[in-house]
């Protein structure tokens, strides 16, 4: 059984076939999708999204306003940009966003992620730098780098790191100009266990993962805030460039070794750098520098990939890949595996212990004229027409503030036992 699933308020009730014409994005619109971006609340993006419906009374026209993204303004701040978030609960992350001096809201900037090391220390107090060579050593022009906050309370691989780092991203795209295909993760030490965590549970957002002398075996370990079943099939999706030092007091190479052999027999795109000597630090960071920016450039974030390989024990959190996530299981004690291969309106799907997942549908992928077809281990459980909704548009939108990566419709599909 398989059924389309849109939440929608009233307000939103707004549904048109995808032959039907996108209107002309005009300059109140467009002031309209800068007020989406910029809005916090509940009680705001409401006000906004009737407004822009009024503005773009179909799907299709929303979608290319909000693609087309916010103008931007030049009148922020650059260099070193240092605040605090707050979560629900009140609690303070601390971050800085370094901001080149030659800002152009013009141009969408590559972010880099920086994870740093120790996070068994108290929590940075406010002013103190979050990086311990400090900042202008992360200063770049051609990219804004991100340097977050974690302490022993807030480790890099806990659920509110998971949540933080995302927001944090979130918060800089709404005043800065941000290539959302180009943010990759480096993380050192404790940051490079960070980066493998995000690797495993959570990579929607980023292109490309740099752990530098961290360890991923520290995730399975509770006593290390961990505790985590790793899913190797999960490394499959994003690549990696891994760096350890060959004498590393810490994390030897050797060491890590074993969890390299599984990353080739999954054939996982990773690079791995042993530096001959090397111990616990980033000494020999200048004459790899070449090589770990060559890699960034090559490997950009696609989107809306055509394959998609996704294994959870969760359905809470860790259950979402790009525009695939996973609702329920179906297997007690056991992960829930999904495979897509996308082919056009064809969705191919391997299920092992899945009882429910969801496709997020985008019109820059399917033709929202014919049918959508989603073909679960070799059985037909849909073909039909999906409706576009905006209501589903504005909830993915909102969230994740990614102009490539938008959505029209929620199609949720339920697994039959077999």
């Amino acid at each position: 059984m398989a059924h389309v699933k849109l939440k929608k308020p009233a307000i939103l009730c707004c549904w048109l076939i995808a032959s039907a014409s996108v209107q002309a994005q005009t300059p109140e619109a467009q002031d309209l999708v800068g007020d989406f971006w910029q809005a916090n609340s509940y009680d705001e993006f409401s006000s906004i999204e009737a407004a822009l419906v009024n503005a773009a009374p179909n799907p299709l026209a929303l979608h290319s306003l909000i693609k087309a993204g916010a103008s931007y303004s030049a009148d922020v701040e650059t260099g070193v940009v240092t605040g605090d978030r707050y979560d629900t609960q009140g609690v303070r992350y601390p971050y800085a966003f370094i901001i080149p001096d030659s800002y152009d809201p013009g141009k969408a900037y590559p972010v880099e992620f920086m994870l740093h090391g120790g996070v068994g220390r108290p929590k940075h107090e406010p002013g103190e730098s979050l990086w311990r060579s400090g900042y202008d050593t992360l200063r770049k022009e051609d990219r804004i780098v991100v340097v977050p906050g974690a302490w022993r309370e807030a480790y890099w691989w806990q659920s509110s790191q998971a949540d933080n780092l995302p927001a944090l991203l979130r918060l800089l795209k709404q005043s800065y100009n941000v290539d959302e295909n180009r943010v990759t993760m480096t993380g050192v030490s404790d940051g490079g266990t960070g980066a493998y965590f995000f690797a495993f549970k959570q990579p929607t957002q980023w292109a490309a993962f740099l752990p530098f002398i961290g360890h991923p075996g520290v995730l399975r370990n509770a006593n290390s805030g961990g505790g985590y079943k790793l899913f190797f099939e999960n490394l499959q999706n994003k690549p990696m460039y891994i760096v350890n030092g060959e004498v590393d007091r810490l994390y030897p190479a050797e060491a890590v070794k074993p969890f390299i052999d599984i990353l080739e027999k999954t054939q996982a795109n990773y690079t791995w750098v042993v530096i001959k000597d090397g111990g616990h630090n980033t000494q020999w960071l200048p004459d790899e520098t070449p090589k770990i920016e060559a890699f960034k450039a090559a490997n950009p974030r696609d989107p809306l990939p055509d394959h998609l390989l996704w294994v959870t024990d969760r359905t809470d959190r860790y259950n979402r890949n790009h525009w695939l996530v996973i609702n329920e299981r179906s297997k007690q004690g056991s992960p829930a595996v999904l495979e897509v291969i996308r082919d056009g309106n064809l969705f191919n799907v391997m299920a092992d212990g899945t009882g429910e997942f969801t496709l997020l549908l985008s019109p820059d992928e399917v033709d929202f004229s014919k049918p959508i077809k989603v073909v679960v281990n070799g059985q037909s459980l849909f073909d039909e027409s999906v409706e576009m909704s905006s209501a589903t548009l504005f909830k993915w939108a909102r969230g994740d503030l990614d102009r490539s990566m938008l959505f029209l419709a929620e199609l949720v599909i339920e697994v039959p036992e077999p």
